[in-house]
């Protein structure tokens, strides 16, 4: 059975599908999550760092892990600046806490394939010259050179709802602002496309490959293939066809898929429905759309459709019409 710990991410957690023994809401210092669980059976603990006070000092997380079994815990990041610097990361992998991730559903990939040191090695810093933790763990670098790169993945709820070829199209859009970098995994349609800055790799490649690319701005990831993608994402976008006939067929094959997605990000891609039709889609879904994106000209280097869907995402670059420069994106990274 599992024990689940949670504050900001508590609605998105309390859709896992998963057994749950105990249950925390709220948020608790250190020493009293280790005073109830310290001698308490449990499977895994899923772990919202929100809960946690003082979360953001590094010497938090040590104190936990030095009290519980860190390998059965899976930690949802808030993605904020500071959970998502490389030395925090660095720092976790130090300390033995390998199963971390910044969105829902990476929490549950990591419950059922547990990383191992392997998989999050590129993670960890291990220059010497710098100073570490009197800990008996390895040491770790601090670099003020580093730059945090957002790693957005695309995934298809309606088969066929347009992942790769959208990501074509924003990869072009945003490089008039950003470094913008692409990534596919266990596929190879990025190649028709022959375009600079669009890689294939496969999943075992896909963490080196995020890492080596790190200090673009954006990541664009084709995760329609990979859920181990979907652990390496700052966000994670799922798109919606919202035509009948494909509608129809996704709840023919899946009954509960509408069910499953409530909480998450969901585009509809490919829509040329009015906004009262939007409205009555996600009366009658259940469903909340964060955004509308229409069919677009792959052809074009300017689609400007896609500027309004990335300044929503906080890419204020991509808003010509806002010129206030003290804008902070959703990771309050870019101005």
């Amino acid at each position: 059975m599992n024990v689940i710990i949670a504050n900001k991410y508590r609605d998105a957690l309390s859709n896992l599908d998963i057994e749950v023994i105990k249950k925390l809401e709220g948020e608790y210092t250190v020493d009293e999550i280790i005073n109830t669980f310290q001698n308490f059976f449990f499977q895994k603990m899923i772990l919202d760092v929100t809960a946690l006070k003082d979360y953001k000092e590094i010497k938090t997380l040590q104190q936990l892990s030095l009290s519980l079994d860190v390998s059965k815990v899976v930690l949802l990041l808030d993605a904020s600046p500071e959970t998502s610097n490389p030395e925090y990361l660095s720092d976790l992998i130090s300390m033995g806490i390998y199963n971390f991730t910044m969105n829902v559903d990476g929490v549950k990939w990591l419950i059922d394939h547990p990383n191992s040191y392997r998989d999050v090695a590129q993670y960890h810093q291990l220059d010497t010259t710098h100073g570490s933790y009197d800990v008996g763990v390895a040491p770790v670098s601090y670099s003020n050179e580093l730059k945090r790169c957002s790693v957005i993945c695309f995934k298809d709820i309606t088969p066929g709802a347009g992942a790769t070829t959208l990501i074509y199209i924003a990869r072009k859009q945003l490089a008039h602002n950003y470094d913008v970098v692409a990534v596919e995994v266990d596929k190879h349609d990025f190649m028709y496309f022959d375009e600079d800055k669009m890689y294939s790799v496969n999943s075992g490649e896909l963490g080196n490959t995020i890492n080596k690319y790190s200090t673009s701005d954006i990541i664009l990831l084709d995760g329609n293939t990979s859920q181990m993608a979907e652990t390496f994402a700052t966000e994670v976008i799922y798109l919606l066809e919202p035509s009948k006939i494909q509608l129809n067929k996704l709840l023919a094959r899946d009954p509960k898929v509408l069910e499953r997605n409530k909480n998450k990000k969901i585009v509809l891609n490919k829509c040329m429905i009015s906004k009262q039709d939007v409205a009555d889609f996600e009366y009658e879904t259940g469903l909340t759309v964060f955004a509308t994106i229409p069919p677009l000209n792959d052809q074009s280097d300017q689609n400007i459709a896609l500027d309004k869907f990335f300044s929503k995402l906080g890419f204020y670059k991509q808003d010509s019409s806002e010129g206030d420069g003290d804008k902070k994106g959703i990771m309050g990274i870019f101005k």
